[in-house]
């Protein structure tokens, strides 16, 4: 089983916000894969909103409420993306380690 330190950050909160770790050494499993696959999306959807965030924002005459809903978007999806990386990031060192 996995040690307490390597418990594996997912790519979503529980319901108060507050972070969810798998507890498992099978990189295949269900939960893994699953994590996996909701990083890939999440990632794919973060660079489309960067994408499309180039027009509005480059246009003087966009509208308040349309900048407001992008940029809540846009924390969104960075917020996403900075779990991710830890997540990633704490698999590496985590099997870094196991090498040692």
């Amino acid at each position: 089983m996995t040690a307490p330190n390597e418990l594996r950050l997912l790519p979503w909160s529980g319901p108060d916000g507050k972070p969810c770790y798998l507890s498992t050494d099978d990189r295949g499993g269900y939960m893994s894969r699953l994590a996996d696959n909701i990083e890939v999306v999440q990632l794919a959807a973060a660079a489309a909103l960067l994408e499309e965030a180039s027009e509005p924002l480059d246009d003087q005459d966009a509208d308040p409420n349309e900048l407001r809903h992008l940029a809540y978007d846009l924390a969104s999806a960075l917020r996403d993306v900075l779990r991710v990386a830890a997540s990633r990031g704490h698999l590496l060192a985590a099997s870094e380690h196991r090498r040692i």
